[in-house]
């Protein structure tokens, strides 16, 4: 099964739960067209389809509804102000408003849009930060065994170095995807592993140095500390580095993940964004409003446990899975 195909099918919850907003909605305020003298399913289809008046009552509805999808107040509003002009007072069924709102949330997914860079520099250094439980562990060993199917070398630092469960998960990762895995004793000083980590990644010729954090932000001035000594050590191997920051945040918190975005931003300068757990919420919205607020670019999203049910992000696929809508089926 093609990416796309799991997104519509596993983001059913979000999905259903706009469709059948927007089935109340429209008829709600529906305008019953005129019925169809044509018999059979083509005809009833045609005729019966209520069509609703977009007027500012409808638009207030219409924005209420996203905002209980968890797009956000603000992005909410502005989507239905764009989906609006060239609209407004026209009668318009589901099927269009879906057309119409899954092309206003393309228009702001795309510029955020963006694989995980590579660059020239080698190793490359990937920070991996987000609170626990958000996926950060499976998204490395996922990511690693995907860059190392595509013939990159790659290490990973287990620096989670006070959770035992995500150091020996990202052996298992590591071990089936043939990547080695750099660790230390439970309570070590993860700054300490991820300058070893490095000198080991440079003297082997890695392509990328991936380092996993801790994530304990109900101790903030711990963790701030923790990634600050991380930073300075890295940076006195290599002033750049690190090359990426990636947050890994959890669909199913919903507008929590904007604090989130927000306190790690100060915590560790993050560069780009992964979304887990799209499969398991009706809150999808929320990754439209981060790409809206924060313009921080989206390098994949995750839809299920399997290594390739995380992938690269596409805006247009997304914003159909999100609406309920049809996706044009592509190539894998």
């Amino acid at each position: 099964m093609s990416f796309f195909k799991k997104l519509k099918e596993r983001m059913f919850k979000s999905s259903s739960k706009l469709e059948e907003g927007l089935d109340a909605l429209v008829e709600d305020g529906a305008e019953a067209e005129a019925p169809t003298p044509e018999p059979g399913l083509i005809g009833r289809v045609m005729g019966s389809a209520p069509r609703r008046v977009l007027d500012d009552d409808m638009l207030e509805q219409l924005e209420d509804l996203l905002i209980t999808a968890d797009m956000g107040v603000d992005t909410a509003g502005r989507v239905t102000a764009n989906l609006a002009e060239g609209r407004f007072g026209r009668k318009l069924s589901v099927p269009e408003i879906k057309a119409a709102l899954a092309e206003e949330i393309a228009r702001i997914m795309d510029p955020v849009a963006k694989p995980l860079p590579l660059y020239a520099a080698r190793p490359q250094v990937v920070l991996v930060v987000g609170v626990n439980g958000a996926g950060k562990t499976t998204t490395i060993g996922k990511l690693a065994s995907q860059f190392r199917a595509a013939g990159k070398s790659v290490m990973i630092a287990a620096g989670d170095t006070f959770r035992a469960a995500a150091v020996e998960q990202l052996q298992v990762w590591g071990q089936r995807a043939g990547v080695p895995v750099l660790t230390a004793p439970e309570g070590s000083d993860p700054a300490s592993l991820s300058h070893d980590a490095l000198l080991r990644a440079r003297a082997d010729g890695m392509d990328l140095l991936m380092i996993d954090t801790a994530g304990r932000l109900q101790n903030r001035a711990d963790l701030m500390e923790e990634l600050a000594k991380i930073l300075r050590v890295l940076r006195k191997l290599d002033p750049d580095a690190p090359h990426n920051t990636l947050l890994v945040l959890d669909a199913t918190t919903g507008q929590n993940a904007l604090n989130q975005v927000e306190i790690f931003r100060k915590l560790a300068d993050v560069s780009g964004l992964v979304m887990t757990k799209l499969d398991g919420t009706a809150r999808g919205g929320v990754l439209v409003s981060l790409a809206d607020r924060f313009g921080l670019p989206i390098h994949a999203i995750g839809v299920g446990e399997q290594i390739d049910d995380l992938q690269a992000f596409d805006p247009e696929d997304f914003a159909q899975a999100l609406v309920g809508g049809e996706l044009q089926d592509k190539a894998d």
